[in-house]
């Protein structure tokens, strides 16, 4: 069976020691060589070697030594050897080293000391510990506090033991004792702790009568002071409300390890609005305090999960975590995006939105080589809030479309598919969101922008000026035509030769040449012709974005400009009322297109045009040269119809999937299985309730419902809350939320008049007749009434 260590040795793993050569090492008077012997034999037990036959000779002459390190090194070795046999005895041979350790535990140098209680605290054999128990004891009483704190472990170790309390049968007064005149740190928390883990009641009077110091005590004993609290409330939820104070007060502690366990323990123990509030703020608080990117991860889980369960009370907060934006890492800011985006509301989306702003403009800097993620977070962020609150659109829309000439194509093609979604769900923009675009159409340089920002142009382009400017952006990105030229000289100049490569060829001609004596005659001959290559027209690549993309082959978007000047042509042809206008439009679009389909079959293009983008061009050709008005209503309408299908169909989509994400439920491994049938069917339905009064003071009650009939009780607190409120018989208390989810509590207190009315008994109809009569008699009068109704438990 294996069993765990305590101990973790590196060791090489090579060819092991022989046992006798450690044997004779350890026989020896060097002490280096002992030290490397006891490594070896250590290193021995840890590959699983039992190595018996060296157990005698440690005895003999490693046990006597006064040198540190061999006595360090012997409590390892004692530590992993069997000291059962299989049937769970000691061995006899285990009893050569009590004295060795008792002489120990006595030693006058305190690391001695101390390593050897340590020691003691990994032993399970009572054998072995039981004559050691008056030692350790003395050691509670030593001067150094390394040897106290490693005594008290011991106790608290050997007290656990099975017959441990027989052994030490007034351990925890000792401890208590020696807890409340201890002045080191490190030995009040392991007192503390023993008191916690042996006598949890000693631990909480010492805990409750030290309410006030707890803030001034030590990070680990606070620490213990936290676990201690979480056990007590476990087992009695009742007394939940005397804790909570402790743990706000350790809000405010110094180190931030006590600041995380206490807001986690408020959550675990409480789910009021006042309780969740101050455990969020201390995430937040120590979000933007800490600089560990790990513990910030952890702290927006913790957010995150607060968010899921109480997400009213984080969107008070969401300004506070997205502070955290202003780490440089990726990941931190991924997730504080995601959680703030799932906290928007009417309320909060102006300033969450104006923050992203500003986000987005520090990305302009480039200071950060991640800046282009980033941006492409933020701008899909952005994207969010546009279409869950439309309102926002106007506000951000021309601000991110500064970033379509962006070299980062992913955030180019986020900002551009915003746009397009905008222009359609906001009518209101149209014509700001198109005059924005044509102005900054040249700054697209990328393939894949181009051809949706193309297509915006083509279907929301509607009055006479914008049609035309859409046409005249085109052109002027496109250059002049056409895109590429050939020339052809005979006689090449040194000149040309030097600007472009030339292909000479033999070329025969036939043709009539003019003789010496002036008469013409036909002359057969082999002549050398010099062409130049195909080469595109001077200044192509910088004249415009789509001439420079065209050249480089891509003739997908050569297709997508030739639909879009289609759909400006035909557009153009309902709002412009000169024919000859139109012809001309016409003419210079058809032009366009031939010179797009002669690059794709010249030289100069990379790569030939493909055959669907050469369709495509042909299919608009056609088009222009033959308008009819089933194929304008196909190209003015139905893909336009096409797009406000699809983002509907979206919309439905993420709204599916929005209530299917709330639907589901999120089981943590640790959360507890509740067996149906194996629950008690008499469980009597409670809560804890925590109000605040007008003066701010909080009251805590246990509410419960039991009883036949049923009954509202109210056990601890309500005493005190009834004395300090000086209740009596009548007067009423109520319970109230609200807005921001706080509970209160108030008192009115019975009239005076009250306790002068008899008490007989009427009939419901009597009783009804009664007061309608005084009422009505009241008005007649002009005077006031009182009514007082006390209705019967059975009425």
């Amino acid at each position: 069976m294996d069993k765990s260590s305590t101990l973790l040795v590196h060791y090489d793993k090579g060819t092991p020691a022989v046992a006798k050569e450690i044997k004779e090492a350890l026989e020896g008077n060097d002490v280096e060589a002992k030290v490397d012997a006891m490594k070896k034999a250590v290193m021995l037990l840890l590959k699983g070697e039992t190595i018996p036959q060296l157990f005698i000779t440690i005895i003999r002459y490693v046990l006597p030594s006064e040198d540190h390190t061999i006595q360090k090194l012997l409590l390892l070795y004692l530590e992993l050897i069997e000291k059962t046999d299989s049937r769970g005895k000691v061995l006899p041979e285990m009893i050569l080293i009590c004295q060795n350790l008792r002489n120990s535990l006595m030693h006058p140098n305190e690391y001695i000391r101390g390593v050897t209680l340590r020691f003691l605290c990994r032993l399970k054999e009572t054998e072995i510990v039981e004559p050691m128990t008056p030692s350790v004891l003395q050691n509670l009483e030593h001067r150094h506090p390394f040897v106290r704190r490693n005594a008290i472990l011991a106790v608290m170790s050997i007290y656990k033991l099975p017959h441990g309390e027989q052994l030490f049968v007034d351990a925890p007064e000792m401890i208590e004792k020696a807890l409340s005149s201890e002045q080191d740190p490190s030995a009040k928390r392991n007192a503390f702790l023993m008191l916690f883990t042996c006598a949890e009641e000693r631990a909480v009077n010492y805990l409750l009568s030290n309410v006030d110091k707890v803030s001034d005590w030590n990070e680990s004993l606070q620490m213990v002071v936290l676990e201690l609290i979480r056990s007590v409330c476990k087992t009695k939820p009742s007394e939940k409300g005397k804790y909570i104070k402790i743990i706000i007060s350790l809000l405010s502690a110094t180190s931030s390890a006590v600041i995380y366990e206490c807001a986690g323990t408020l959550v675990s123990l409480s789910s009021t609005p006042t309780a969740i509030r101050a455990a969020a703020d201390t995430y937040c608080q120590l979000l933007l305090s800490q600089s560990d990117n790990n513990l910030k991860l952890i702290l927006l889980d913790r957010l995150s999960e607060l968010k899921s369960s109480h997400r009213d009370i984080m969107v008070e907060l969401i300004i506070d975590v997205l502070r955290v934006l202003s780490s440089p890492n990726l990941d931190i800011r991924r997730k504080t995006l995601d959680i703030a985006l799932d906290l928007i509301t009417h309320h909060n989306i102006n300033e969450v939105v104006q923050m992203l702003k500003k986000e987005v403009v520090k990305t302009q800097s480039g200071e950060l080589e991640k800046n282009g993620e980033y941006r492409q977070m933020l701008i899909q962020a952005i994207h969010a809030c546009a279409v869950k609150f439309p309102e926002v659109a106007s506000t951000v829309v021309h601000l991110l479309m500064d970033f379509l000439g962006d070299s980062n194509v992913a955030s180019a093609l986020d900002v551009i598919s915003f746009v397009r979604e905008i222009i359609e769900t906001n009518p209101k923009l149209r014509v700001s969101i198109i005059t924005r675009l044509l102005d900054t159409f040249y700054q697209i340089r990328a393939g894949k922008v181009c051809p949706c920002a193309l297509w915006i142009i083509g279907e929301y382009c509607l009055s006479l000026s914008e049609v035309e400017s859409g046409i005249s952006t085109i052109k002027q990105c496109l250059g002049d035509l056409p895109f590429y030229s050939v020339s052809e000289e005979s006689e090449p100049t040194e000149t040309s030769k030097k600007i472009q490569p030339t292909s000479s060829a033999m070329v025969s001609s036939r043709k009539p040449v003019i003789l010496a004596d002036g008469t013409y005659a036909t002359q057969s001959a082999a002549s050398e012709t010099t062409f130049s290559t195909p080469t595109v027209v001077q200044g192509a690549l910088t004249s415009g974005n789509l001439r420079a993309l065209l050249l480089t082959g891509d003739f997908f978007l050569g297709s997508v400009v030739a639909c879009t000047l289609t759909k400006l042509v035909l557009r153009l042809e309902e709002v412009q009322s000169s024919k000859t206008e139109v012809n001309k439009t016409v003419t210079q679009a058809l032009l366009i297109m031939v010179s797009m389909l002669q690059l794709g079959q010249s030289p100069a293009s990379p790569h030939p045009i493909d055959n669907d983008s050469y369709e495509r061009i042909v299919l608009c050709i056609k088009l222009l040269c033959h308008r009819k008005d089933e194929m304008k209503k196909i190209w003015l309408e139905s893909c336009r119809q096409s797009f406000v299908k699809m983002i509907s169909e979206k919309q439905l989509r993420e709204m599916e999937e929005l209530k299917a994400k709330t639907l589901t439920t999120h089981a943590q491994p640790d959360d507890l299985i509740d067996f149906f049938h194996l629950k008690s069917r008499k469980l009597t339905p409670s809560q804890e309730i925590i109000a605040k009064d007008i003066h701010g003071r909080e009251w805590s009650f246990k509410h419960t419902l039991r009883g036949t009939p049923k009954r509202h009780l109210f056990s601890p607190g309500w005493n005190e809350f009834a004395k300090g409120k000086e209740l009596v018989a009548g007067d009423y208390f109520v319970f109230l939320r609200g807005e921001n989810g706080e509970s209160r509590v108030g008192i009115s207190k019975a009239p005076h008049q009250q306790h002068n009315i008899p008490t007989s008994l009427i009939s419901k109809q009597s009783m009804h007749h009664g007061v309608v009569a005084t009422v009505l008699n009241a008005i007649r009068e002009k005077c006031m009434f009182v009514v007082f109704y006390k209705p019967r438990s059975n009425e």
